[in-house]
């Protein structure tokens, strides 16, 4: 579909007020969530666990989530309601930024009865200067370095456009021009052979309010297939809706050659959650779809191609199992004593946090980062108004500070980035002691510890001298990339030697919920054969994507 020339112009008559904005804010998340899976494509590192448009669509969904019902067309009241819901539903670090973005672009719009050229410039610039100051280290290569080019392309472009749909023009432009350069300025990006994930996120935002005023389709990507082993099904709980009853997944071998586009359309008649990956010959299909369709797409499939793979998944079932599962007793915490929340990935090391005495747990890590309300609830109703937060992931880190600015608890983030690092921390808990100084003594506890991660690469690179191919295991040492190896076992002991295990005490396997007990238990016998003078302990963590987390002390 071209642009719509007769809708261009009428749009450009009429005023930019609360409902106006609404719209756009409203195409810019269905553009977001359409292109997700291209984002989350974009990883630096090969690890199932692109989560960044997931984390953007959901802090999006948040900001929609509280204008959707509105009926205001006051400007400044719309905007400050979307500033609102993207703060408390900010979702990693990409999410924390954008709604930094949207704040400062909230900020600019109070007492503004209507969007022109002038004022829209103004957020933007406002947008760009918040969410610099948000971050303690910018780093250019970001969302940061594209809200910035956006910000100095419409401020430059002010004297010659002739209204605000011009102004978004040429935010678009500056933004697709930034998104490509991020390479150029982040080397990592250039190893890994990709453009920043969060810039493109806030492309696809902004483009997605263009095509609305171009009268553009929103719900066909611009690219609707990814690599199968680099489809994110695990976290696909996280974002389960109303009538999103099943899961399908559909292995097949089409008999001509298909049509992407159609083939998508056909499957958004019947459900949700869309993902399409490729490889080994073949196709996956990813749907969520309400109990009466659940046989459609495989019906439709095998009218297209031969099937070779049928999974069919009760997602009711699943939430209410994992609602089950998460019943665990914490230490009960005392009026004007300490009380630590800590963000986990896994029902097991959920269970070895209750044991340390920590008061609450948040459900996430990888690929299912908790919000910011997600984080404020866990602690709120605690009877005592001294937190300590360990958010276990250092994509977590900025929601829990967002989460600390927004209470009027006294509350201290430690900056644990790993699992590891968080159970070192709680070791120094005293919970009658003073915050700060318990905080402090966190803080040194995990100084000195190193953590491993086994998982199984999503495609093909090379980064840090390191060469990787699509499937292999590939381990991380303190969250840099350090072997690639054929067998879970070959990547447990490679990390070990680079991690100079032998000059250490303690190894402690967490093992996934992918990585069966006795296979766990063999390679620790190993590793105890080989470090004879360490302690090697094994507990189960239930994390998902990572096979082994390793704490090495």
């Amino acid at each position: 579909m071209g642009i719509d020339t007769a809708r261009v112009e009428k749009l450009r008559r009429m005023p930019i007020d609360g409902q106006s904005m609404k719209r756009l804010i409203e195409a810019g998340l269905t553009w977001l969530r359409t292109n997700k899976e291209i984002v989350n494509a974009l990883n630096v590192f090969p690890v199932p666990d692109g989560d960044t448009g997931t984390n953007m669509t959901l802090t999006f969904q948040a900001a929609w989530n509280e204008v959707k019902d509105s009926g205001t067309r006051n400007l400044g009241e719309m905007a400050a309601a979307v500033s609102k819901g993207a703060l408390m539903g900010a979702r990693g670090n990409s999410g924390v930024i954008t709604s930094q973005i949207l704040r400062g672009f909230s900020r600019n719009l109070h007492n503004k009865t209507v969007l022109d050229k002038e004022t829209l410039v103004k957020a933007f610039g406002d947008a760009r200067d918040t969410a610099y100051k948000g971050v303690v280290r910018p780093v250019e290569g970001t969302i940061l370095t594209v809200i910035k080019e956006v910000a100095n392309a419409t401020e430059a472009a002010l004297g010659t456009a002739k209204d605000a749909i011009e102004i978004l023009e040429v935010a678009v432009k500056a933004a697709d021009e930034a998104v490509k350069n991020t390479p150029n300025l982040l080397p990592v990006l250039k190893q890994a052979g990709v453009v920043d994930s969060g810039g493109k996120g806030l492309f696809f935002i902004l483009e997605g309010m263009l095509r609305h005023v171009y009268g553009e389709s929103l719900e066909t990507p611009t690219m609707s297939v990814q690599p199968m082993s680099a489809m994110n099904l695990q976290g696909a709980l996280e974002e389960v809706e109303e009538g999103q009853d099943y899961e399908i997944v559909v292995d097949f071998v089409p008999t001509g050659e298909l049509d992407l586009q159609s083939f998508y359309a056909k499957l958004e008649d019947m459900g949700t959650s869309i993902q399409i990956g490729e490889g080994e010959g073949m196709y996956r299909m990813h749907i969520h779809v309400p109990t009466e369709k659940r046989y459609e797409p495989i019906d439709y499939i095998m009218s297209i191609g031969t099937m070779t793979k049928v999974a069919i998944e009760n997602l009711m079932a699943q939430m209410n199992d994992i609602q089950k599962n998460s019943k665990i007793q914490f230490s009960t915490v005392e009026p004007g004593n300490i009380a630590v929340v800590v963000v986990s990935p896994g029902a097991g090391l959920s269970r070895i946090f209750a044991s340390l005495g920590v008061a609450a747990v948040v459900a996430g890590g990888q690929t299912m980062n908790p919000s910011t309300q997600d984080i404020l609830n866990s602690f709120e109703n605690l009877p005592t108004d001294k937190i300590i937060i360990l958010p276990n992931n250092k994509n977590i880190i900025l929601a829990a500070n967002q989460a600390k600015e927004v209470t009027v608890k006294h509350v201290e983030v430690v900056p644990t980035r790993t699992i590891p690092q968080g159970l070192a921390a709680m070791l120094s808990l005293a919970p009658d002691g003073d915050l700060k100084d318990v905080a402090q003594k966190m803080l040194k506890a995990f100084e000195d510890v190193k953590t491993g991660e086994i998982t199984v690469a999503t495609r093909s690179v090379e980064i840090d001298g390191v060469t990787v191919k699509d499937g292999q295991v590939i381990a991380l040492l303190d969250g840099k990339l350090v072997v690639s190896a054929e067998s879970v076992e070959q990547g447990v002991m490679e990390l070990l030697e680079k991690a100079n295990a032998a000059e250490n005490e303690i190894i402690t396997l967490f093992y996934g919920e992918n990585m069966p007990h006795p296979e766990a238990n063999r390679i620790a016998d190993i590793i105890r054969k080989k470090y004879r003078a360490l302690e090697v302990e094994i507990q189960e963590g239930g994390q998902p994507h990572y096979q082994f987390v390793i704490s090495i002390e």
